[in-house]
């Protein structure tokens, strides 16, 4: 079966270069219409975390309580809040 479509493409390449044209310019006219909300959100998820440690430093937090917190999370599939 592959056998006879290569065939019948290399027989008709200028009806297979007019469709793939085609195809290519609906293509282009379609992505141009396309609403920009239609495209997914690649972004990285999000955590944000407030914590406060009266009497520390911000680093101190960081390193401590909000990097192996925020690390932890990230496992949890499906965590929203």
């Amino acid at each position: 079966m592959i056998k006879r479509v290569i065939e019948g493409s290399l027989r008709y390449r200028g009806w297979v270069l007019c469709v793939t044209l085609a195809i290519v310019l609906l293509a282009v006219f379609q992505t141009s219409r396309l609403k920009l909300d239609a495209l997914p959100d690649l972004s990285d998820n999000q955590i944000i975390i407030k914590a406060a440690l009266p009497g520390r430093p911000p680093q101190l937090v960081e390193d401590q309580l909000t990097y192996p917190l925020t690390t932890a999370l990230l496992g949890v599939p499906g965590a929203t809040t």
